[in-house]
């Protein structure tokens, strides 16, 4: 596995992480959870060392699963998890109040079995904080050792700008692929102007873009997917016809399409590190490939132009507010 660092002052990483959050069933349906475990320690047979997890993924399930496996491989894993998502009269809310910090830390300490976190992210800025005194707070963890570096998830340049003025970041997560590109520009610019590295999270568009998805109801009844705008109504059949594409495309070179489409994301700079999800091996040993596939300056533009065609936002409307805020 190629590695890069993650951020100017940070730890080595595999070029292609891991995300886990479809390891748990609240968004994409049912898991098979031993295949679950047995990715993670395929992940780690094959280098892939950065995961990504969160205490909002299954309501503390997603990290108590990664438990059993870092329990025994510890010291091979960067791990990061996240905090700030939390329920509010049934639906998810924001909350970056420092006394939460404080809290959520040490409740996802004790659901891994771990004493510290690699990189500990604010999952989305609280509207009604000063992000500076969330930042504080988390800064607090590092002083602590309970948390080696700290990252922020869907901000604007001038929020990360803000809270860089408290304590250094060393990874900014956002979503970010072909086909979801609204992070390039100021927050790009000002992640390179600061050192952050950049993680996309959602590389492969939810996993639309691999070409599984051939029609609305190949999503489970409960898989949240369903309500993505992007993915509804007629929206459906423009994207779904922009895969199309991108799977002739795949053929033409001799790769899987989801190897295209990572391969073209970390073509973005070598400051980029994809955390595409996934609980199955199969799918795990397609993404880590993609990482050998070479893109020509014409191969660039023929993607970047199948992934222009987009429509549809990328949540509903009431969480878009929360996105690079």
């Amino acid at each position: 596995m190629k590695m890069r660092r993650l951020g100017k002052n940070g730890p080595q990483v595999s070029a292609v992480g891991l995300g886990t959050m479809n390891m748990s069933p609240d968004y994409y349906g049912a898991r098979d959870e031993a295949e679950a475990v047995a990715t993670l320690h395929e992940a780690l047979n094959h280098g892939v060392n950065f995961w990504d997890t969160a205490n909002v993924y299954g309501f503390g399930h997603n990290e108590r699963l990664l438990a059993g496996v870092l329990k025994e491989r510890r010291d091979e894993v960067v791990l990061a998890t996240k905090f700030g998502l939390v329920m509010k009269n049934g639906q998810l809310a924001v909350d970056g109040r420092p006394e939460y910090v404080k809290q959520a830390i040490d409740e996802s300490l004790q659901r891994l079995g771990i004493d510290h976190v690699d990189l500990y992210y604010l999952h989305r800025a609280d509207p009604e904080i000063p992000i500076e005194e969330t930042v504080g707070a988390m800064a607090d963890l590092v002083a602590a050792g309970k948390v080696r570096h700290l990252g922020l998830s869907e901000v604007s340049a001038k929020t990360l700008h803000r809270a860089y003025k408290v304590h250094p970041i060393t990874a900014l997560q956002s979503e970010y692929s072909l086909w979801s590109r609204d992070v390039e520009g100021e927050i790009f610019a000002a992640c390179r102007e600061l050192g952050v590295g950049i993680v996309p999270y959602s590389p492969l568009g939810r996993g639309f873009l691999t070409g599984q998805i051939r029609k609305f109801e190949d999503f489970g009844e409960n898989d949240f997917r369903r309500t993505i705008p992007r993915f509804q109504g007629e929206n459906f059949q423009v994207n779904l016809d922009i895969v199309t594409e991108l799977e002739k495309m795949a053929e033409e070179r001799g790769v899987k399409p989801a190897q295209l489409a990572l391969a073209w994301v970390l073509a973005q700079g070598e400051d980029i590190v994809p955390i595409p999800g996934t609980a199955r091996r199969a799918n795990l040993l397609t993404n880590i490939a993609s990482a050998d596939v070479e893109l020509t300056a014409d191969d660039l533009k023929r993607l970047d132009e199948i992934g222009a065609r987009i429509v549809g936002e990328r949540y509903m409307e009431y969480a878009m507010k929360f996105t690079n805020t």
